[in-house]
C-alpha cells in the first residue's frame, strides 16, 4: 500500500524541516522532525526504512555510536515490520526507545494517520 498524497506530503515536509533545522545547528529540533517523519512512515515499508536511514545519517554526522548501532538494526527490521503490521504506533524510532514500544502520538500526526 502506498502513502496517501496528504500523508506523503507531511512525511516529506518533516524530512525537509529536519534538514533546515540541522543546517541552522538546531539539532534538537532536527531530531524532533526526524522522529515525526518516522511516526508518519511506520505503516509504509519504503518510507519507514528511509526515515531510519536519515536517522542513521544524523547519528553519523554527530558521531553517535549508540544511535548508529540502533539505527543499523532498525534499518534491517523496519521494512518487514511495516509489511507485517508490527511497527508500534507512535514510536519515535530513535535508539533511545525500544523497537517494539508503542508511544503516545502527537494529535496532529494522529489526525493525518486517521485521515
Amino acid at each position: 500500500m502506498s502513502m496517501k498524497p496528504k500523508l506523503r506530503a507531511a512525511f516529506e515536509a518533516e524530512l525537509q524541516e529536519a534538514t533546515r533545522a540541522e543546517a541552522r545547528a538546531d539539532l534538537t529540533l532536527a531530531w524532533r522532525h526526524l522522529e515525526r517523519a518516522h511516526i508518519l512512515s511506520q505503516a509504509h515499508a519504503g518510507p519507514h526504512v528511509r526515515s531510519h536511514c536519515r536517522m542513521f545519517a544524523f547519528g553519523w554526522r554527530r558521531r553517535d555510536v549508540r544511535e548508529l548501532v540502533g539505527q543499523a538494526v532498525r534499518i534491517v527490521v523496519a521494512g518487514p515490520g511495516s509489511w507485517l503490521g508490527r511497527a508500534p504506533l507512535g514510536n519515535t524510532g530513535g535508539a533511545n526507545v525500544g523497537i517494539l514500544t508503542p508511544m503516545p502520538m502527537p494529535e496532529d500526526l494522529r489526525a493525518l494517520l486517521d485521515g
